[in-house]
């Protein structure tokens, strides 16, 4: 008998169970649209900017050219972090995954914050801690690896967006006005995504009235599981194992055959389409023939063909973006902290919604332990 059939009231992984009310973003599952805050998220990447997807999880609205300019400089302003947070880095092992280096970094960073001691029911406090998070992620994911690499850290450029930072620190030159759009547009699809187990994770973590630094920390380290973060390295590695086009129709017959899992395919809140996918595989497939590596997309022409014919299955947003990041020269350890770098605002916007009218998140369980039992002396143990 299993234990949904024993404890009808019991869901494992929490699956279909409420955890909340949310303002932030709806995902339909039946007709594969995806909301921030009212707006398709489609048009979030193809029209508008991180900066304008950032502005509006994080205030509730798009903003105007005012607001977003001045959005605009205070991230500029503060995209710097105290030089602790390198001497922190570089402390660590050269071994370790960069979403060690990213965990470790926020961590340290927390007590810098000017606010950092404001009460947790602040929302003006919480809201400028957001935008500091938010300004600071692509600094310190972006030069924690160039010190992993054992190169200096690069002082961030006050011109560049969030997108233009990360590739300018990563790769050391100045990113083209098309690539920072790619780069940029994977950054607003992966901003938010409703209550997924790291978003889940921050909001139980602020929800004791910890404070939001806390709460990134903890949105890091369950993102870190291969079950939640991860899959966009794994789908790169997938396509380099596959090689050349005329490898990938053989490849991926046999790993069905096999029942191998084919990494970057399906997702559990859709029934078909990942919206995010949509517009990401389109700038990604026009990435890799502008830079000169037009096999991956012929590579994933090949995989979604056979995925959608066979299984009837689709591509999630991490296949496209593992490809385009790949072209941008990014190393595939760094694609899950760039998800950081994405969904500090999500996290951000949804730990100032939980601490505006908080509830200690605190689940019921089902005990199948042993019942009470006489005390037995160590003699007699």
């Amino acid at each position: 008998m299993s234990a949904t059939t024993t404890y009808p009231n019991y869901s494992p992984g929490l699956e279909g169970v409420i955890g909340g009310i949310s303002t932030i973003s709806e995902i339909v599952s039946e007709t594969s649209t995806l909301v921030f805050r009212g707006y398709d998220v489609h048009e979030l990447a193809s029209k508008g900017t991180f900066e304008q997807t950032a502005y509006l999880l994080i205030f509730g609205k798009l903003p105007n050219q005012s607001e977003l300019s001045q959005f605009k400089e205070t991230l500029s302003s503060e995209r710097e972090v105290p030089n602790a947070v390198y001497d922190a880095i570089r402390a660590l092992p050269k071994s370790v995954h960069p979403m060690d280096m990213a965990r470790a970094g926020f961590a340290v960073v927390a007590p810098f914050d000017p606010d950092y001691a404001a009460p947790a029911t602040d929302m003006d406090a919480n809201r400028r801690k957001a935008v500091r998070i938010i300004a600071k992620a692509s600094t310190i994911v972006g030069n924690g690896q160039r010190i992993l690499e054992g190169k200096e850290p690069l002082k961030p450029n006050p011109s560049h967006s969030i997108a233009q930072n990360f590739l300018h620190l990563v790769n050391g030159d100045e990113p083209d006005t098309e690539t920072a759009h790619v780069f940029d547009s994977s950054l607003s699809v992966y901003a938010e995504h409703g209550f997924n187990a790291s978003t889940f994770a921050c909001r139980v973590t602020v929800s004791t009235l910890s404070d939001l630094y806390s709460g990134i920390v903890s949105g890091i380290g369950t993102l870190k599981g291969p079950l939640h973060g991860g899959a966009n390295e794994e789908a790169m590695r997938m396509l380099l194992e596959i090689g050349e086009p005329e490898n990938a129709e053989a490849w991926i017959h046999d790993a069905l055959a096999n029942k191998k899992k084919i990494m970057g395919f399906g997702h559990r809140e859709y029934k078909k389409r990942d919206p995010r996918a949509i517009y990401m595989t389109k700038v990604a497939k026009e990435l890799c023939e502008r830079k000169g590596m037009p096999k991956w997309a012929k590579i994933a022409d090949i995989l979604e063909n056979v995925m959608e014919t066979e299984k009837g299955i689709y591509p999630n947003v991490d296949f496209p973006a593992a490809y385009a990041y790949y072209s941008l020269g990014i190393p595939i350890d760094l694609y899950t902290p760039i998800f950081v770098v994405a969904r500090v605002a999500g996290w951000s916007a949804h730990a100032v919604e939980q601490l505006s009218n908080n509830r200690l998140i605190r689940p019921s369980c089902i005990y199948e332990g042993p019942g009470q039992l006489p005390w037995v002396d160590i003699e007699q143990r």
